[in-house]
């Protein structure tokens, strides 16, 4: 595969800290935390695997490609993160439909990053499969579905759709840092950021390499069962805890209208009342509702069209 060759898995030292340290903070709430004075000092820190870096103050040293992706992305105005705690709710369809909508604004610059490291869907909703990633003096160069509009995935470096991208944490976070600093993505109004369902390696990866650039905000996609809005609320917990603002709520699936009789029918009831009522539980604003549509799942199905209707 093209990604063995392309120095993905470098840089393994501030990922170990990182990971461990923050995956230790999640389930140590007597932490003191890396920044602190007492970090390794402390008694909660008695019996923990990482109490020695933490007491020799390496853990505070901040991970240079941090600096490196601040400078990078200084072209690029908006960084918006579409989130999901669940997996299925239409995050990738969301992204690209979303990205098509603002591209149609022919003065804008869009570019849309799938960091879906092991299920990559981008390339198959853009209509981008068997396109591959170039390089050049000034980095990777992205794939481009329109004028204005570029993708990168990692769908993009594999042989076959069907590869298997067998990865741990921390060849995850180098192929994230590697999308962000050394992808040429030129002037851009618009970064939109395809992440996976959960809480985990891909999403501790984009926010701590995003810190110094600045996240606008994130997009919550969901669909109005409460098994889905369970995880969703999980999400949402981590958008506060790492300081990400929560721009809004999506609620995907929501109804299926029948394309002959045109009634309405509940796919997914909102058994605990869906987005809406979780949205006014928590004070967040809900940005819409998106329904059934079969038109989206067939073969022949053309985005672009489609979004623009």
């Amino acid at each position: 595969m093209q990604i063995l060759s392309m120095g993905i898995c470098s840089d393994t030292h501030y990922t170990f800290l990182f990971f461990n340290c923050l995956n230790l903070l999640s389930f140590s709430l007597d932490c003191p935390g890396t920044s602190s004075d007492q970090a390794g000092k402390s008694s909660a820190c008695q019996g923990c695997p990482n109490q020695n870096i933490c007491a020799s103050g390496a853990a505070k040293a901040p991970d240079p490609a941090i600096e490196e992706i601040r400078q990078k992305l200084t072209s690029v105005k908006h960084k918006i993160l579409v989130l999901s705690g669940k997996g299925g709710v239409g995050k990738s369809t969301f992204s690209a439909h979303l990205s098509h909508a603002l591209a149609s604004d022919d003065s804008k610059e869009i570019a849309l990053l799938d960091v879906d490291i092991c299920g990559p869907s981008i390339p198959k909703i853009m209509g981008l499969e068997g396109e591959q990633v170039h390089q050049s003096g000034s980095g990777w160069s992205p794939v481009y579905v329109e004028d204005n509009l570029a993708v990168m995935s990692i769908g993009f470096l594999l042989s076959s759709p069907d590869d298997a991208v067998i990865w741990r944490g921390p060849k995850k976070n180098g192929m994230i840092k590697q999308f962000l600093r050394d992808v040429d993505w030129g002037e851009v109004d618009y970064l939109i950021v395809d992440t996976p369902p959960g809480t985990s390696d891909e999403h501790l990866s984009i926010v701590q390499y995003l810190s110094g650039a600045g996240i606008d905000g994130a997009v919550i996609i969901t669909t109005p069962q409460e098994v889905s809005l369970q995880d969703v609320r999980k999400e949402i917990r981590f958008c506060k805890k790492v300081k990400i603002p929560v721009i809004g709520v999506i609620e995907n699936m929501s109804g299926f209208v029948c394309p002959k009789c045109k009634n309405t029918s509940q796919i997914f009831p909102p058994t605990t009342g869906g987005a809406q009522r979780m949205c006014e539980e928590l004070n967040l604003p809900l940005l819409g509702r998106v329904p059934l549509d079969p038109r989206i799942g067939t073969k022949s199905f053309n985005l672009l069209p489609f979004t623009r209707k």
